[in-house]
């Protein structure tokens, strides 16, 4: 049986689909070859991307990586992993080595560096080039931060006892109360994903809209398939410019996101995207005028079987499940995945959270470490709508030599090495940085609701 790490790092497209729930109306195969043949498909081949034909090299990476904490960086002499969508990896974008010394950013790169002056979350960052140099070729891994629901259960189910009885049940009162909530649109994506139903893309975008303030998760699927829409189709200059260099155009959900939602750039939370029909398609038209002629029918299509997928074990059946009827015990059997995503959000919004953190992140840190050492893995990327641009460091890869420069941008936008920073990638995380960004969203209204509301 695959671990729960094999199935989070197993492309949901590829031919084999062993690992997906019965019942699915669109095989993998048929996902994969769809999504192949979009105009941009083909950067999705790993020989037309050039981030994974530069892990396939098995000669020296370069990565920038930003950091607001330099001088920490330096004194401890430590550069620190961190959570999110490649999990303990020190999160940063592929550089491309140039003749005289120069890197030139990947597309994702040179938004994250020219975004630095109007965003908080960046403002006040230095550029940092690392150097990543195997001992021996290192297999390219994709992983899907949306199918690590499993790993969050088992993390939950470990820790539970950290938590106070009233937040314990306080947590599985308010999970249980959002899929109670939003079990009529779960099945009627479920459905679609079985070919038991289609209904009007319109109709099925203002359903979404409307359940992500109840679960703000689907608000994190919605945002990558319409990401994934939006690189895919586009046929813009900019991006056929970044086809021919192998790369998938970041800047258009990246976009996507700073104009759907307001304070983005303070604190980046997917769970608060939630536009309706009318306005999804204005911003997509906003981005790249006529791109939203197929993006309704996509999304709908796309969304729907992304979630189910994503949603249930592979020994539940797709087409006989239904969210409105299951017991707590059947969605602990049948949907796991989503319970741990549920559960693993929940817990996050607690006040206790901060102090929490570790205890919850940093086993789970250390599983994807080990399965990374296992499969000679250096330089995990995020695979959740393809091999985008975002590409991490292993802080715990034996054997490999990792060098560490500050760097500084020429009027052409490239990177100059300027001074070596004495650090080592270290694996543990850095401390729980974002308390003092939260703010009371709708998540955090219906967590603390009170009983009357429910």
């Amino acid at each position: 049986m695959p671990s729960d790490w094999d199935l989070a790092h197993t492309d949901l497209d590829s031919p084999t689909g062993t690992h997906l729930p019965a019942g699915l109306a669109a095989t993998p195969d048929h996902w994969r070859q769809y999504l192949q043949h979009t105009p941009n498909g083909h950067v999705l081949r790993p020989d037309s991307n050039a981030m994974l034909t530069a892990l396939a090299s098995g000669r020296p990476l370069h990565l920038l990586h930003l950091t607001r904490s330099l001088d920490a960086v330096r004194t401890s002499g430590h550069l620190l992993a961190s959570t999110g969508c490649l999990v303990g990896a020190i999160y940063g974008s592929p550089l491309t080595p140039l003749p005289g010394g120069a890197l030139r950013p990947h597309n994702l790169g040179a938004h994250l560096l020219g975004t630095r002056p109007e965003l908080d979350s960046r403002r006040g960052s230095t550029p940092l080039v690392i150097e990543i140099t195997p001992d021996r070729p290192a297999e390219a891994a994709g992983l899907d931060y949306l199918r690590l629901g499993s790993v969050h259960l088992r993390a939950f189910d470990r820790h539970r006892q950290a938590l106070t009885p009233a937040d314990d049940e306080k947590v599985a009162r308010s999970v249980a109360d959002r899929v109670r909530s939003a079990a009529p649109l779960l099945d009627l994506m479920r459905g679609l994903a079985a070919g038991r139903t289609h209904p009007e893309a319109g109709h099925f975008l203002d359903r979404v809209a409307a359940a992500v303030p109840v679960m703000p998760y689907l608000g994190y699927l919605y945002f990558e398939t319409v990401a994934e829409y939006l690189m895919l189709h586009s046929t813009s200059t900019a991006t056929k410019f970044y086809a021919e260099l192998g790369e998938m155009n970041n800047h258009l959900y990246k976009q996507l996101a700073l104009t759907a939602v307001d304070g983005m750039g303070t604190l980046f939370d997917l769970g608060r995207f939630h536009p309706g029909h009318r306005r999804l398609l204005q911003l997509v038209d906003t981005i790249e005028p006529g791109l939203s002629e197929t993006a309704a029918g996509f999304v709908r299509d796309r969304l729907s079987h992304r979630f189910t997928a994503t949603a249930l074990t592979p020994a539940a059946d797709a087409s006989t499940f239904t969210f409105t009827a299951a017991t707590a015990d059947e969605l602990r059997t049948s949907a796991t995945p989503l319970l741990g995503q549920l559960l693993f959000r929940e817990v996050r919004l607690l006040d206790r959270y901060p102090q929490l953190y570790h205890l919850f992140e940093q086993e789970k840190a250390a599983e994807a470490w080990t399965y990374w050492n296992r499969q000679n893995v250096t330089a995990p990327f995020n695979s959740t709508c393809g091999p985008k641009g975002e590409l991490g460091v292993n802080p715990a890869a034996p054997l490999t030599r990792v060098t560490v420069w500050t760097a500084e941008q020429c009027s052409f936008g490239l990177l100059h090495p300027t001074e070596q920073v004495a650090a080592v990638v270290a694996p543990r995380l850095v401390p729980w940085l974002v308390a003092h960004l939260r703010d009371r969203t709708e998540e955090e209204r219906w967590n603390n609701r009170s009983s009357a509301q429910a």
